[in-house]
């Protein structure tokens, strides 16, 4: 099931999304990839497999809040404008943040939305 909202917290090790409206809640957390080999560059194709498959629990989501450290927000920015660019018309904004609960999230994503929402005239969310 794909909802209109989301907010994504992000670090280098894992990923919380949370997709949402009034009146649903589907959270589902992701894992980076940490094998190690020899191979030149396989620590960033490790990291482009992990927001590989960020991007693509979003996939759907009209609008999406991207919240966490500055430094994963900006390596995952950095993926999707090179790799995902079409996505980029989904980021409603970016939030740096430092270890919320889903609840506390949830709340700041609401937060945020309901200004989206109001600046485009559309029915706010509860």
């Amino acid at each position: 099931m794909s909802l209109h909202h989301a907010v994504v917290l992000i670090d280098h090790q894992k990923a919380e999304v949370l997709q949402f409206d009034a009146e649903h809640l589907q959270a589902q957390k992701i894992k980076s990839h940490n094998h190690h080999t020899r191979q030149h560059g396989s620590l960033v194709r490790t990291e482009h497999e992990y927001f590989g498959e960020v991007c693509d629990a979003l996939a759907g989501v009209g609008e999406v809040l991207v919240a966490g450290s500055h430094g994963a927000q900006k390596d995952f920015r950095h993926y999707m404008e090179k790799h995902r660019s079409a996505m980029m018309k989904q980021i409603v904004g970016w939030e740096t943040v430092d270890h919320p609960s889903e609840g506390q999230l949830l709340v700041l994503a609401k937060k945020h939305l309901l200004k989206i929402d109001q600046m485009a005239g559309t029915a706010p969310l509860k």
